[in-house]
């Protein structure tokens, strides 16, 4: 049996389904015991017409799925969290960002092995407190808070340091099939669609581990 999967989670920072998604991968890699799982975090934007300063985000729900809509959808997706000890303050979000900023943070945490601290820290930034994600100096304190320097990450944030590599990755991503998030890249050949519960991932997971091992 292999006991180690690399597994490359693609998301994006304002998905709640993501935030959920790890979550579950979490439990799962939990419950897996004696299997090591090697995570990368590659990015995904749902929406990369969002301009650089984002968009009201009642307007941009509204514009997108209509008021009444809107409000029973994230309502599900707030009981779906709450499962999982994750308590969305929706209503404290503002804006609507354009994620690629962050994503280029979550590139940079790779070299220091901190993008699950990165990640963890985006979500909670924006999904728990509420804060502006178009905002570099909000964006600097997340990376600081993430063990990376906070002036060194607003000055990359101010050039266009890397903003065609992680561009080209996201469309490298939906040029693969993906179109919906989360999804888990397994050993680069074997995907996993959707914020699956904990024991199916992590029974999945096993699978392609014991797959692997007798071929």
């Amino acid at each position: 049996m292999k006991n180690k999967l690399s597994v490359s989670v693609v998301s994006d920072v304002m998905c709640p389904w993501c935030y959920i998604g790890k979550r579950r991968l979490e439990q799962a890699i939990e419950n897996l015991g004696s299997l090591e799982i090697e995570l990368r975090w590659l990015p995904f934007q749902l929406d990369a017409t969002l301009p650089e300063q984002g968009k009201d985000r009642q307007q941009y729900l509204t514009d997108k799925f209509g008021v009444e809509r809107a409000k029973t959808f994230y309502e599900s997706i707030k009981q779906a969290g709450l499962a999982e000890g994750i308590a969305f303050q929706f209503d404290d979000i503002k804006i609507s960002p354009n994620t690629l900023n962050s994503h280029r943070m979550i590139f940079w945490s790779h070299k220091y092995g901190l993008q699950n601290e990165m990640v963890e820290a985006l979500f909670q930034a924006y999904f728990l407190d509420g804060k502006s994600l178009a905002d570099l100096n909000v964006l600097a304190d997340i990376a600081m808070q993430a063990g990376l320097d906070r002036d060194d990450t607003l000055s990359r944030l101010q050039s266009s340091l890397d903003l065609d590599t992680v561009r080209n990755s996201v469309i490298s991503s939906s040029q693969s099939g993906i179109s919906s998030v989360p999804t888990y890249i397994v050993e680069d050949k074997f995907a996993i669609v959707g914020a699956q519960p904990a024991r199916q991932l992590a029974d999945t997971l096993q699978k392609i581990s014991n797959d692997i091992s007798n071929n």
